[in-house]
């Protein structure tokens, strides 16, 4: 799908944007009204950077607005797959992984929903998608993530047991330390201070680990069937991340996602849904909503997408979800905003961008 030209307006004009896509949702009779609400606070709170497949079969990073609106396709690569894509903190760009389709060691066509940032090539964009700059050969960089200054990219390194950091104006080698279990989906605190990854620690398989940058000192937030944690954008006291509990309505159990606390002391349920896996959460730069993906089945790349408000949370769907509702009684039943966007990875920022 091509790009359309992103016109700056005055505070009038975004309003009649903002009230005519609102309105457009609020027109189809099966729309919640809760979830049109929501879906009026966010449509103008800057923009949503996704991958998605195409029609031509490869994935393209995309934008839209928080409530799906204004889709336009940011790279239009058909002979590569972009993926991974992440909003550098002060919203001016973007850093995601390039490969070429159907590369030989890729699986589903180069994209694959847990060895992501170790494939392709890291690029560094404006947030616009113009001025793609490769930073190095594929498999370069792996699992990079921003500073908060956005000087700097922490990097994994799996096989060699280290985390090392890297200056990006000079590519120089800034720290290095274990990478104390963490063997994918690295990301870095708002406060600049930890990390936060996947791990494999102390005979526990698929935890929750944040680790001081400082002195490399761990500390375990959650273990058991965990993985895509991320820290709240606003908030380096608190993580996002996916749990699967076995035996909540089916034998396999569904994905629900959590929160839990840095020091690891506290988790609390933020949405879970009885048919669906709730994964890749991303909260909103003031940390007043969170963006997830939701697909029907385990191990999917994109799936739909939703919104949900921090302040309704937790929350349960459908209603008589029985076996997770027993855990968390007092849990809500929405709202949910869904998005007309499937999205694998999305990102969340407040910045204005216009078009390339």
């Amino acid at each position: 799908m091509g790009s359309f030209v992103w016109r700056q307006c005055n505070t009038a004009g975004l309003a009649l944007l903002v009230g005519c896509a609102v309105a457009a949702l609020a027109q189809s009779p099966a729309a919640d009204a809760g979830a049109n609400v929501l879906a009026s606070e966010v449509a103008a709170r800057g923009w949503i950077l996704f991958s998605t497949k195409t029609a031509q079969g490869d994935y393209d990073l995309f934008l839209c607005r928080p409530d799906g609106s204004f889709r336009r396709n940011l790279t239009q690569t058909p002979n590569e797959n972009e993926f991974g894509g992440r909003f550098s903190p002060d919203g001016k760009r973007m850093l995601y992984r390039r490969q070429a389709k159907g590369a030989a060691n890729a699986a589903e066509s180069g994209v694959n929903h847990d060895l992501w940032g170790t494939k392709g090539a890291l690029v560094i964009a404006k947030a616009d998608g113009s001025d793609p700059q490769p930073q190095g050969d594929d498999g370069a960089y792996p699992w990079a993530s921003w500073s908060p200054d956005g000087t700097q990219i922490a990097c994994l390194y799996k096989r060699e047991g280290r985390i090392r950091i890297f200056d990006l104006g000079t590519k120089r080698l800034v720290k290095e330390l274990p990478r104390q279990g963490i063997f994918q989906q690295l990301f870095w605190s708002p406060d600049g201070k930890r990390l936060c990854g996947t791990a494999n620690l102390n005979g526990q398989d698929w935890n929750i680990v944040s680790i001081e940058i400082a002195t490399g000192q761990e500390t375990l937030l959650t273990r058991s069937l965990n993985c895509t944690p991320d820290w709240f954008q606003g908030d380096p006291s608190r993580v996002i991340y996916s749990n699967r509990v076995p035996g909540l309505a089916t034998e396999y159990g569904f994905t629900m996602l959590m929160q839990a606390t840095a020091d690891g002391k506290s988790r609390t349920l933020v949405c879970g849904e009885r048919g669906r896996h709730l994964y890749y959460g991303c909260t909103s730069p003031d940390d007043k909503y969170v963006i997830f993906s939701r697909p029907e089945a385990d191990g999917r790349i994109e799936a739909d997408m939703a919104i949900v408000r921090l302040a309704d949370t937790p929350i349960i769907v459908p209603d008589d979800y029985e076996q997770l509702r027993s855990l968390y009684p007092n849990a809500k039943s929405g709202p949910v905003l869904h998005l007309p966007q499937a999205g694998f990875e999305p990102h969340w920022t407040y910045a204005e961008i216009g078009a390339k």
